[in-house]
């Protein structure tokens, strides 16, 4: 064999190699974002998402009209140039009162997850890695929960609250009852991961140098789980606003003058024969962030998926 020969057959290797370097150049996140990034609904989701965040936490400084300011010259007037979703009973833009009400829908959706998400992934940390009968007993509690009904569990929450309270008192009972109940499915999941991952040679390599339980759970196993973790939250922000927003529009929510969207909603449909606008844009700002928000986590779920990396 000529030496030209070993060299040609050499290059398909040399180039498999260079493709391996700058593969492994590229860390998963990076490779995630990047793939994300082809997915035009999600990156239309995830602009929508960031610009109503935004919008909602400088409401103070780019909104053209107050909160609660009126104008009893336009009282239910429809929409028009200077109101673009029209005035309320009380002459309040309901643009607006829209942006300031997610602050509410949002602060409660986002709030919530994280509170759920700290519970039930130190719960489903703890259980995955000790395994054995901590794990029996701990996944029966998981079981003996899901038998209760959440909604029921959140109405009884809400009751105990002062109907006086102020807007943070009936907004804190909302965080700690939604992040009660929302905790189990993440629980479950990072359950999950951790028994695949704690038989991993990496994991195995940890131990055998003196690693501590808590600094394989923190250091190895949970940066590992992350993946999965992101995309539950993201698609259990829109279960948590349709939630309050069921509160609210039942009353047992942030009371007046507060606007949160469950709330317009339950105002606007008693005159949607006459202003349907009251009712229509509140609807839609619900059901438009909802689903932006579930197809940003369709898109994240299939960006972090691992059989998919590398790929395009």
């Amino acid at each position: 064999m000529t030496l030209e020969t070993t060299s040609m057959m050499d290059q398909p290797e040399d180039l498999a190699d260079r493709q391996l370097l700058e593969h492994k150049e590229i860390s998963m996140w990076q490779d995630t974002w990047r793939r994300l990034r082809k997915n035009k609904v999600s990156m239309i989701s995830l602009v929508y998402v960031v610009v109503l965040t935004l919008s909602a936490v400088f409401a103070f400084a780019i909104m053209p009209y107050g909160r609660d300011e009126t104008d009893f010259d336009y009282t239910r007037e429809a929409p028009m140039s200077e109101h673009w979703f029209g005035t309320d009973k009380l002459g309040r833009d309901v643009f607006t009162r829209i942006v300031y009400g997610a602050q509410v829908s949002l602060g409660v959706a986002f709030v919530g997850s994280l509170t759920a998400l700290l519970i039930g992934v130190t719960y489903g940390a703890v259980s995955g890695y000790f395994g054995g009968i901590i794990d029996d007993l701990m996944m029966r509690f998981v079981d003996l929960m899901y038998g209760f009904p959440t909604m029921l569990f959140l109405i009884l929450m809400m009751l105990i609250v002062p109907p006086n309270s102020s807007t943070v008192a009936i907004m804190g009972a909302m965080f700690i009852g939604l992040g009660v109940v929302s905790w189990l499915n993440v629980a479950r999941l990072v359950r999950g991961q951790f028994l695949s991952l704690r038989e991993q040679e990496f994991v195995e390599a940890a131990r055998a140098l003196g690693a501590t339980p808590r600094r394989i759970i923190v250091r190895h196993l949970l940066p590992n789980s992350l993946g999965p973790v992101v995309v539950w939250m993201t698609l259990q922000i829109p279960g948590l606003i349709l939630t309050e927003s069921t509160l609210s529009f039942i009353g047992l929510g942030v009371k007046p003058p507060t606007p949160s969207w469950g709330q317009m909603l339950s105002e606007g449909w008693r005159a949607m024969r006459t202003s349907p606008h009251l009712a229509v844009f509140p609807g839609l700002a619900i059901t438009i962030t909802m689903i932006a928000f579930n197809f940003l986590g369709d898109g994240l779920r299939d960006a972090l998926d691992p059989t998919m990396r590398g790929r395009d």
